[in-house]
């Protein structure tokens, strides 16, 4: 989720205003970064709007609150100022990320990558599809939206299926449990036809 700047290099996203919260000008913010600790070191951030505007603010507060962040930014200080926020991109510079472990990657990296699975019979890497999206939820594992043609699949991004990560090459090299892509890729315009038809 990096953009460009306005000549000013590439931001990542680490965050999503999702609501106000409280009346003066907390906003509640959904977290796409498996670093929150990193808030209390955060003096400012970037909101990128809707409109692809881009400004700078400077962080007074946060805690966390019922899986969000709750933010406090200088000089946002009622609700009405806080609406103005919604919906918009909390970034940060590229250069600004924590420091990462062997095998992670951030989803930025991630988005436009090819997912080869290497675990047919044959021992040939078949071509998944392209990273489209980077899902997170209560599972270990984030999930990996990978498109192919019409079809969509949901592939776990799990240490035990990674088998080689290029983010250079945009590649995403994984050995897949057999089925996985059958059960969880949704009907394709064809096979919803031929069901209708059952």
């Amino acid at each position: 989720m990096a953009s460009e700047g306005e000549g000013s290099g590439v931001y990542v996203t680490i965050a999503r205003v999702a609501k106000t919260q409280g009346r003066h000008g907390e906003v509640a913010a959904d977290l796409y970064t498996d670093f929150p600790e990193k808030f209390a070191e955060r003096k400012r951030l970037f909101a990128l709007a809707e409109d692809g505007s881009r400004r700078e603010l400077q962080v007074e507060d946060h805690w966390p609150h019922k899986g969000w962040m709750v933010l406090k930014f200088v000089g946002i200080d009622s609700i009405d100022d806080a609406e103005k926020l919604l919906r918009c991109e909390l970034q940060i510079p590229i250069g600004e990320r924590a420091e990462l472990e062997e095998g992670a990657a951030f989803v930025s990296e991630l988005i436009g990558c090819v997912v080869w699975d290497f675990a047919g019979s044959q021992g040939e890497p078949k071509e998944v599809g392209a990273v489209k999206d980077v899902q997170f939820g209560a599972g270990e594992a984030p999930t990996l939206v990978v498109v192919a043609g019409t079809r969509e699949h949901l592939i776990p991004y799990a240490a035990q299926f990674l088998r080689k990560l290029d983010t250079v090459a945009k590649r995403i090299e994984m050995e897949l449990p057999e089925g996985l892509l059958e059960l969880d890729a949704p009907l394709s315009q064809d096979e919803k036809k031929q069901q209708q038809r059952d």
